[in-house]
């Protein structure tokens, strides 16, 4: 998997996507994370990327050109027009189901991340393929936005964390939140780990995660809860389910 982040400031999104387990998985060849950074694409001694919106209105704009530019030298490399991403306020919530589907559908993707006050139009229109925003709110620019996706897709790469298993038990990955975690010491601040999991009982524990999954989900996220509730379920959820609301087993 590679990802082209386009940006205006390179250094402080490549440190990031070169720390820790992105880190170690670029310099294993598992993930490639390139930025570029878009004034070097500008035709004017002053690098000026930007310009003020036709119409009037507070703030600048950034130009179609640069952004063009850029983006046409990445395609140029990679051989073919790359799937692209525009991040912005006004695109469709990402999910845990978008990385997946990120990272199944495409062997690399470009990141556009805007700022001032967004970009022309007329780029989004001939260029990005989609648009994507990481909650209801605005950002100075679309660097976090854009570290957010390339981190949560490149995760899902094999390779990249221990083992699959390390995502698939993890929240939003089936719909629904993890359960509470616990680690050594046994006793602290007066709080004791629950005794079901140091009982090595590993089907038990199992269960016991999962019903602190669904109690969680139903708790925090009614809005999960309620499409999970709607789906299809197995022997072993419905009776989990019955076993939650303290239903008898049938």
């Amino acid at each position: 998997m590679r990802i082209d982040i386009m940006t205006l400031f390179p250094e402080t999104v490549g440190d990031m996507v070169w720390d820790s387990i992105l880190g170690r998985a670029q310099e294993r060849g598992y993930i490639r994370v390139e930025c570029h950074q878009i004034r070097d694409y500008t035709v004017n001694k002053q690098k000026q990327v930007d310009d003020y919106p036709y119409g009037g209105g507070g703030g600048m704009i950034m130009q179609a050109d640069p952004l063009y530019r850029c983006w046409a030298h990445i395609c140029e490399e990679a051989g073919c027009r790359v799937h692209t991403i525009y991040m912005s306020p006004a695109g469709k919530i990402f999910t845990q189901e978008d990385a997946k589907r990120l990272k199944n559908d495409y062997d690399r993707l470009i990141l556009v991340c805007g700022h001032y006050e967004g970009v022309d139009e007329r780029f989004i229109e001939e260029c990005v393929d989609e648009e994507l925003s990481i909650g209801d709110f605005v950002l100075t620019g679309g660097e976090i936005p854009a570290l957010a996706v390339a981190d949560a897709v490149c995760r899902l790469v094999p390779g990249v964390l221990a083992s699959e298993e390390s995502f698939t038990n993890e929240s939003h990955w089936d719909g629904l939140l993890e359960g509470p975690q616990y680690s050594r010491p046994e006793l602290w601040h007066d709080r004791k780990v629950p005794e079901i999991l140091r009982s090595g009982n590993h089907a038990a524990i199992a269960e016991w995660r999962t019903l602190q999954s669904y109690s969680r989900t139903r708790a925090r996220r009614p809005d999960l809860w309620e499409a999970f509730l709607a789906r299809e379920h197995d022997k072993n959820e419905a009776k989990l389910l019955r076993k939650l609301d303290g239903q008898p087993e049938k």
